[in-house]
């Protein structure tokens, strides 16, 4: 998974596929509520001594033109922000958002009026979805909206501008993308600490401000009906919030003994490579050892788990730079994939308007992120890309993000989304899975495809990227959801964190840790308030589909040697599913796509099924847990 890949709020929202009224909403807003022009519907709201259906349908058309108009404009202002981080393009943003903001709290404030009435079904689920359309939703007081404004923009700024400054080395200071590669090509354990205690030195300024952060959140998330912020989130997934919680439970149940088994073998080959001294045997792993800034996903550190007997047999990162392959071109492997299925081509101005590669003069938020500014057509992507087989998996997965959006340009403003937040991240995904070696031969970058004997390698570089990260993906938003709930007090944001790591994936840091530190904010997600559950439910529906699209297909064989491309019928199916955007609950979508209501995390088991077997084996006579 492209790293989680760290970013600038809206853009990466928008990179997310969230919708833009919603995603661009739960960011800045600005340093003054202006209130903007009521739609018509609105207006008759205090005119009529009780609602009707007529009055709710014309509420709901107005609702959808008037942020429509607002999303396009802060959708703009975002795109320049994001490619030119300036005092001045950081304000111009935030008064777009701050308009769009304030239009979408009125609006899912006046949609209550209508919820006690048997509504048509569509209507209804519009205004649901308008009621839960704010994940960092403002006070109507506007002096709050105007402090939450300020926060929010001061808090992506601080991390898009994140730099540190070695002692020793005056002038040399250091931007994560200088730290990441550090941690996952050094070999040096006080090198990696260093760079692993120097990137969290950007987070401790930002401790007040989040402290603060919630409790506006909460206010607004409150005035809208809900407990508190948390509450909100879980709730948009047609289900209640109760019920979404046991749901991520029994999903994290189904994969726990493969991160287990993965988790102990990987800590054996850490305890050969750095000592007993520096990696209890036993125990949680040292949080910098493991090649990812948040130990999010482990495969920087293939080399020293590689399996002996898994050679793949190439380097695709190798192959890609022999072959002069750049920036642009690996965007168009992207597109002819997509292609292949029977989609339609890009639109000109995707190659005109896009980002591929990061400018000399000036900063840009790197993280890679897909757009759609108008809702229609102007679909662009922003990627720094680097010539490695990462990025040439991440292109496919942004690209997924472009081809789903532009599927459901047809339905209304408020039904363009995914199906629910991980959709959209795991068709990027799922498209990434089709990235084999036999894949790789077809489009004429491998000469031969490697035999069988080659898979256990791949499947565990693979592993250390999806498997790893799964456990991560899921305590992101359970220490958030104990913050916005009052479980856990700001005195104790660093303790829970830590506990919250140590927990699900047997991780702790490599030095100790205090209240003077705020970890949390070194990942761009607590910073940008980005919600973070929806990759946890990415990585087990991005199986979950790639089964049932290699099913479609006629495939048979091993699933971790499956790839659709050029199979029309699997395009076919994969295209009936994204056309439905969210007009649908996402269990009605998951079973046009797979034929089954419940998410399954066993399509993971089913993947990895040779590799679990090995694992087991090598764990023999050593800890599994910590």
């Amino acid at each position: 998974m492209t790293e989680d890949r760290l970013f600038d709020l809206i853009h990466f929202m928008r990179a997310r596929g969230v919708p833009a009224f919603s995603l661009l909403t739960l960011l800045a807003f600005t340093a003054a509520a202006v209130p903007a022009q009521q739609p018509p519907a609105a207006k008759k709201l205090g005119a009529s001594a009780a609602p009707s259906v007529a009055e709710a349908r014309s509420f709901v058309e107005a609702a959808e033109k008037r942020l429509l108009d607002l999303t396009i404009k802060a959708s703009r202002t975002s795109w320049v922000q994001a490619n030119f981080i300036t005092d001045d393009t950081e304000i111009i943003a935030a008064n777009a958002d701050r308009e769009l903001n304030a239009a979408t709290t009125e609006l899912s404030a006046a949609a209550v009026r209508f919820s006690k009435l048997k509504l048509p079904e569509d209507v209804a689920r519009k205004l649901m979805l308008l009621k839960l359309s704010l994940d960092l939703p403002a006070p109507r007081n506007a002096a709050e909206q105007a402090e939450l404004s300020g926060i929010s923009a001061s808090l992506q700024s601080d991390y898009g501008k994140g730099r540190w400054c070695p002692e020793g080395q005056q002038g040399k200071c250091l931007a994560l993308g200088q730290m990441e590669r550090i941690l996952a090509e050094s070999r040096d354990p006080n090198e990696l600490l260093r760079v692993w205690r120097g990137w969290r030195t950007i987070s401790p300024p930002m401790r007040k401000r989040y402290e603060r952060l919630v409790e506006l959140g909460n206010k607004g998330a409150r005035e809208l009906g809900f407990a508190d912020l948390g509450a909100l989130w879980r709730s948009k997934y047609d289900m209640p919030p109760d019920a979404f919680s046991a749901e991520l439970e029994r999903l994290w149940q189904q994969v726990r003994p493969l991160y287990l088994a993965l988790h102990a073998y990987v800590r054996a080959q850490l305890v050969k490579q750095y000592g007993k001294d520096r990696v209890p045997e036993d125990g949680p792993i040292p949080a910098h050892l493991l090649g990812n800034m948040w130990s999010q996903t482990w495969d920087n550190i293939y080399p020293l788990v590689a399996p002996p007997e898994g050679d793949p047999g190439f380097d695709l990162t190798k192959i890609l730079k022999e072959k002069k392959v750049d920036e642009r071109e690996m965007v168009r492997y992207g597109e002819r994939f997509f292609l292949s299925l029977d989609f339609a081509p890009l639109p000109d101005t995707f190659w005109k308007r896009s980002l591929f590669s990061k400018p000399e003069d000036h900063d840009v938020v790197c993280h890679a992120s897909a757009w759609d500014i108008d809702n229609q057509d102007d679909l662009r992507v922003k990627i720094c890309i680097e010539i490695n087989a990462e990025d040439f998996s991440t292109v496919h997965h942004e690209l997924g993000h472009n081809f789903y959006q532009r599927a459901y340009k047809r339905l209304p403003l408020l039904f363009q989304s995914g199906a629910n937040d991980g959709f959209h991240e795991a068709i990027g995904d799922t498209i990434a899975l089709s990235v084999t070696p036999e894949y790789l031969k077809r489009i004429g970058l491998l000469d031969t495809v490697p035999p069988p004997g080659a898979d256990l390698g791949l499947l565990m570089s693979r592993a250390l990227e999806k498997v790893a990260f799964l456990p991560f993906g899921l305590l992101v938003d359970q220490w958030r959801w104990k913050v916005f709930a009052g479980e856990t007090q700001p005195a104790d944001y660093n303790k829970t964190w830590w506990e919250l790591c140590r927990k699900y994936q047997g991780i702790a840091p490599g030095a100790p840790r205090s209240e003077t530190d705020f970890d949390p904010g070194a990942k761009y997600h607590i910073a940008g308030n980005v919600p973070y559950t929806r990759y946890f439910l990415a990585t087990i529906l991005q199986f979950q589909f790639h089964r049932a699209l290699c099913r479609e297909a006629g495939y048979t064989g091993p699933l971790h040697r499956c790839s659709i491309y050029d199979n029309k019928a699997a395009g076919a199916k994969l295209a009936k599913m994204l056309e439905m955007g969210q007009s649908r609950p996402w269990p009605e979508a998951l079973e046009a796509l797979t034929g089954e209501k419940q998410m399954d995390a066993t399509a993971i088991l089913d993947y990895f099924a040779p590799l679990k077997k090995w694992l087991d084996e090598q764990s023999k006579g050593h800890k599994v847990g910590w």
